[in-house]
């Protein structure tokens, strides 16, 4: 039974996706297909911000990340996937938006400052960056809706979306609904090496990871640095793996490995071999349905297509609705 809101959310095509992306966001996107009218987007525009001078990367992940989406288990029959760049209303309202966009609040937003620090290599002196908040908001309430699934240090960057929002109905009358941040829990994973998992540190593991590195990773994986040996007492909450057999059996009883590990009993080799019989045990239906996927292309690029063509539906009547509001029509 879907619950009367409508959720949008997308996710950038700039690489393959990792355990953090499942648990971090796609667990959620597959509870939330359940009870809520979800769309869920390839923000390919949106990578374009950064990634603008290696676009052929862009396309090629774009439909490797449509490929993990169906193999992590979510449904076309109960969510509506769609290709940013193929609904040019998005390009329309964004224009539109950046109208009534006030410069300053753009300047101030810390998340341009963030990511122009991060990214110092690129060249992110463009309009496309400074305003991708302003598209941001426009593929959200082109949609008209309700509930943005948003981690708690995400709010503020929604935020702007629910300002600009304010404004175009101030000048132009009650057209969109303030999208609200609908607040989910995620796991949070470190990477292999105890940093931020990402392709870019090469600490991730994939969910298309071929079996034998997904061996060699486990293998070579941090686990307690204050445990140089055996006869060494260790710490599970000090171990970078510890979360990991705990994310991917929750109800697995761990007093034995905790009393091993903190009494010198069972090495880090143990836990290893554990962790890597539990994820292969995990990843295993979403290798088989990727590979099913992968053979039958042309059944993926149908639900795209079928997808764009909804968002299509629901955005070009929105388009309608706001040209009459602003007299462009």
């Amino acid at each position: 039974m879907k619950e009367g809101y409508r959720i949008v959310s997308g996710m950038r095509p700039t690489g393959p996706l990792h355990l953090g992306h499942y648990f971090g966001v796609l667990q959620n996107w597959a509870h939330l297909q359940e009870t809520a009218e979800c769309f869920f987007f390839i923000a390919d525009w949106h990578a374009l911000t950064t990634d603008y001078a290696d676009p052929g990367a862009i396309s090629r992940f774009s439909f490797e990340v449509f490929l993990d989406w169906l193999a992590a288990g979510l449904d076309p029959e109960k969510s509506v996937f769609f290709q940013q760049s193929r609904i040019q209303e998005h390009a329309e309202l964004q224009l539109l938006l950046s109208m009534i966009t006030p410069l300053g609040w753009l300047e101030r937003n810390p998340t341009y400052k963030e990511i122009k620090q991060e990214l110092e290599a690129k060249d992110l002196n463009t309009l496309g960056f400074l305003g991708y908040p302003v598209l941001q908001a426009a593929d959200i309430i082109i949609y008209h809706a309700t509930r943005v699934p948003v981690g708690e240090d995400q709010i503020p960057h929604l935020e702007l979306s629910r300002e600009i929002t304010r404004r175009f109905n101030y000048f132009y009358g009650e057209t969109f609904p303030e999208p609200k941040p609908l607040l989910t829990e995620s796991a949070k994973l470190t990477g292999l090496d105890g940093r931020k998992m990402s392709k870019s540190y090469d600490n991730a593991i994939f969910l298309g990871e071929d079996p034998d590195s997904l061996r060699s990773k486990i293998k070579t994986m941090l686990t307690d640095t204050n445990r140089m040996r055996l006869k060494d007492p260790g710490d599970p909450e000090k171990c970078n793996l510890f979360p990991y057999l705990k994310l991917l059996d929750p109800q697995e009883p761990y007093e034995e490995i905790v009393d091993g590990c903190t009494g010198a009993s069972r090495g880090c080799m143990d836990c290893k071999n554990q962790l890597l019989e539990r994820m292969e045990a995990f990843l295993e239906p979403i290798w088989a349905k990727r590979r099913e996927l992968q053979n039958d292309p042309d059944t993926v690029k149908d639900i795209i297509h079928q997808g764009n063509n909804a968002a299509r539906s629901v955005a070009g009547a929105t388009m309608e609705q706001v040209r009459s509001r602003m007299s462009l029509l």
